[in-house]
């Protein structure tokens, strides 16, 4: 008889191979060795998942004292960039802290406080911190919204095992230091897009979930920490795939683990 846990892998993976497009699924629980990999480790165009790599960037150096995240950062009209986010609908010149910039950046996929935290920490410099946590798909190579140079190809990239390994690192407090892997995770808890991995889990009363989403063209992310009783890392990443069809395989896929593990 096939135990719990076997019955939502191999459900899950029947999904996962129905997909259409670039699919890829990583699963790593927190309190054993138990994983599960369906072509995690594929570069995929990262959407706002990178975002993730900026926020740890910025942590790095607020750990460091070289950026104070109580500094306030005028946020001119010119910086405003389309879509996700609050900052392009508020009036020229507002004022916020380093940390308003961080929090909007990952709670509401803020593409404009993104840019802005991009041109403060340097885009070689975000990289280097990349690399310097052993990550080779991972790359930062546009600001959101840089249609000339997404139109050279210039594209940022993830794979969903360097995302779940970012998020093992925050969990475990290893991700710059305890204090900035907890503030990291308190900021992705607040997260506002709650329409893949949170959608069964959170009706049912589920524990609080640590995510950051991605959507573009043809693209959805979703890679987070989900504290149940035995808490796990899932991370959901798709490329020209049929968004819609994705998204309710990430919600199907996700509530059946949270189940698994609870």
């Amino acid at each position: 008889m096939e135990t719990v846990q076997e019955n939502w892998k191999k459900a899950a993976r029947e999904k996962l191979e129905r997909l259409s497009g670039k699919i890829s699924f990583y699963y790593h629980s927190l309190d054993s060795d138990d994983s599960v990999e369906y072509q995690a480790d594929q570069p995929l165009m990262a959407a706002s998942v990178i975002k993730l790599f900026v926020m740890t960037e910025a942590f790095a150096r607020i750990e460091a004292g070289t950026l104070d995240p109580d500094a306030m950062v005028t946020v001119k009209r010119a910086d405003c960039v389309p879509s996700c986010g609050a900052l392009n609908y508020m009036h020229d010149n507002v004022q916020v802290t380093i940390m308003d910039l961080i929090t909007l950046m990952i709670i509401l996929s803020d593409n404009t406080a993104t840019n802005v935290m991009i041109d403060l920490l340097g885009i070689d410099e975000i990289n280097a911190r990349i690399r310097s946590l052993g990550f080779e798909k991972t790359i930062l190579k546009r600001k959101m919204f840089d249609s000339e140079k997404a139109a050279l190809g210039l594209e940022n990239y993830i794979s969903a095992k360097e995302v779940g390994l970012l998020l093992e690192k925050m969990y475990c407090g290893t991700l710059i230091s305890e204090t900035a892997s907890k503030k990291m995770i308190e900021i992705l808890k607040n997260q506002r897009l709650n329409h893949k991995i949170p959608f069964y889990i959170k009706p049912m009363g589920g524990p609080a979930i640590a995510h950051k989403t991605g959507e573009d063209d043809g693209i959805t992310h979703d890679c987070g920490i989900v504290f149940a009783e035995h808490p796990f890392v899932v991370c959901f990443c798709g490329n020209e795939t049929d968004v819609t069809a994705y998204e309710r395989a990430m919600a199907e896929i996700a509530v059946e683990i949270y189940k698994a593990n609870r």
